[in-house]
């Protein structure tokens, strides 16, 4: 049994969630999202809020379950706050600008990288070494995020690169006389 799956998710104030056969779907201040649920799970909205129950107790419809109720709290969640991720920038002459919507980076290569974000997501620069992506879809959040830290990942001796701002880099010891 899915612990968290059986819990239903509460709809919050200010936001109204619509279920339409397997399609629920998000309205709230900060915009709408619609997440499909698979087959394999029931979902109904009852006593203002949206219940998952797999349709059987088949492995596959019980795997989907929980993940379903997750997605389901998580557009809630997004159209009435929104989901934002802080990468923080480390190394000399590392450093980060914005163009007008694109990202431009600095990060030790010949050239400077400029990264345009999706639709959907907004990235702002509050010092030279840090980046914050914001948005109101978690995954795409956490899409962008990776993109970004991608372009040059800490290295595990002086911690240069891009980083997540609670990622902790575990650091090795350099060569010895």
């Amino acid at each position: 049994m899915s612990r968290i799956g059986k819990k239903p998710v509460p709809v919050p104030q200010g936001v109204t969630a619509t279920v339409d056969g397997q399609t629920v779907t998000a309205k709230g201040p900060k915009g709408e999202l619609k997440f499909v649920v698979n087959d394999e799970v029931l979902v109904k909205m009852e006593d203002g809020a949206v219940s998952v129950d797999p349709r059987d107790q088949s492995k596959d419809a019980r795997s989907k379950w929980g993940m379903s109720r997750t997605q389901i709290a998580n557009i809630l969640q997004g159209v009435k706050d929104g989901f934002e991720k802080r990468l923080e920038i480390n190394g000399v002459g590392y450093r980060a600008a914005m163009q007008g919507k694109n990202l431009q980076l600095s990060l030790g290569y010949s050239h400077d990288v400029v990264y345009e974000p999706p639709a959907g997501i907004t990235l702002a620069v509050t010092k030279p070494t840090e980046i914050v992506v914001s948005g109101i879809d978690k995954q795409a959040v956490g899409q962008v995020a990776s993109e970004i830290r991608k372009f040059r990942g800490p290295e595990p001796y002086k911690g240069k690169g891009v980083k997540y701002a609670n990622e902790t880099i575990v650091r090795k010891e350099g060569k010895k006389k």
